[in-house]
């Protein structure tokens, strides 16, 4: 439903409400990145790239498929995937069903740092994001999100695991 006479500025509950979720957009990107770089090497957006990678069949993804995941652009996907591939972390090669398409295969190395990083990622992530809500408010905070998530785009947004969901 829109209405007539859209406000022409924020105040009030309105105003309050933005500038909290627009301090935690702001604010938690940086937390996260500090955490993993200081502790892995490794920033939050390649983490969630070592994270996609780990979690798929043969640890492999077309790099289409993983920019989505990423919420990213080709080239930014590409620009991180050259720099974990200098580490040793990820390999990209021609997909052999349709050469169109690379791949992106994590590797052994990039398996042990992605195990390496993700105690601390979890423990900042239960730090800052989760254990300050109750059961009841994470499941408005992910309500809430996926709503937020819906008025940005229509198409689908990366989801866990059904199963993942339920055990929590």
């Amino acid at each position: 439903m829109s209405d007539q006479n859209p406000p022409s500025n924020l105040s009030g509950d309105d105003l309050a409400t933005w500038a909290s979720l627009a301090t935690v957009l702001e604010w938690l990107p940086a937390a996260l990145d500090a955490q993993l770089l200081e502790d892995s090497e490794v920033t939050h957006f390649e983490y969630g790239i070592l994270f996609a990678l780990a979690n798929a069949p043969d640890r492999t993804l077309r790099m289409s498929v993983l920019a989505d995941y990423a919420n990213s652009s080709l080239s930014r996907l590409s620009r991180a995937a050259t720099r974990l591939q200098d580490r040793g972390w990820m390999h990209r090669s021609p997909d052999p069903d349709d050469g169109r398409y690379t791949l992106a295969t994590l590797t052994e190395q990039g398996k042990k740092k992605f195990d390496e990083a993700t105690p601390g990622h979890v423990q900042t992530v239960h730090q800052l994001v989760l254990d300050p809500l109750t059961q009841s408010q994470r499941r408005q905070l992910r309500e809430i999100s996926r709503r937020i998530q819906r008025a940005i785009r229509q198409d689908a947004a990366w989801q866990p695991p059904a199963e993942t969901e339920r055990a929590r």
